[in-house]
């Protein structure tokens, strides 16, 4: 196994700290109660795939997840429930990624959407004072590049435009699907379990 010179991580779960049963929870008092059935780690169908994806705007997220709850909910309500999984960015996280710049080039690729940067982007610049993405080389990010994982070819996209060479890149997730998809796509992968953070993988 080659050194490893480059080190691609997902964010939620692996930096920035998740509560997805919270959402699953408020999009229920809501009344879209088979939440679990549509979004869960790891997992997105439907317009919540979509959504990630970037094939639908924001907009249209809010209007098709409205159609599915209770009769006066409303976009605001819907929007709340969505953000309610993202918890906070841990200091001792951001000093560790800050330490790395200096072994290894780091990169981010999350699936994600535009209502969930938004919120995480400002909280991490209200703790912080800085932009989140200065902490790596390259972001990249599902509904911006219109490809998400564990797909070969969204792994692939960002191999390329990173210019790393896969063999020589460590890619990390909490979801064990996603780092399937990375082997596949020739990277180094590790899955982050259930109790650990990235400061007990000897980094």
């Amino acid at each position: 196994m080659a050194p490893v010179k480059n080190i691609i991580f997902d964010l939620g779960g692996v930096l920035l700290n998740l509560d997805v049963p919270k959402t699953s929870a408020a999009f229920k008092a809501l009344g879209l109660t088979h939440i679990d059935e549509l979004f869960r780690i790891g997992f997105a169908t439907s317009f919540f795939r979509d959504y990630e994806m970037g094939t639908i705007s924001d907009e249209e997220f809010v209007e098709k997840a409205l159609q599915l709850t209770a009769p006066g909910t409303t976009p605001a309500q819907v929007i709340a429930a969505w953000n309610d999984m993202l918890l906070d960015f841990p200091a001792e996280r951001v000093e560790f990624l800050k330490q790395l710049q200096s072994k290894y080039h780091i990169y981010l690729f999350s699936n994600t959407n535009q209502i969930h940067l938004l919120h995480f982007h400002k909280a991490y610049r209200e703790v912080y004072g800085g932009e989140m993405d200065d902490l790596f080389i390259k972001a990249y990010y599902s509904h911006l590049i219109r490809m998400r994982k564990p797909d070969v070819a969204a792994f692939e996209y960002v191999i390329k435009a990173s210019g790393v060479n896969a063999a020589e890149t460590l890619f990390i997730d909490d979801a064990l699907i996603n780092v399937e998809g990375a082997h596949k796509a020739g990277l180094q992968a590790l899955h982050l379990s259930d109790g650990k953070t990235i400061l007990d993988l000897g980094l």
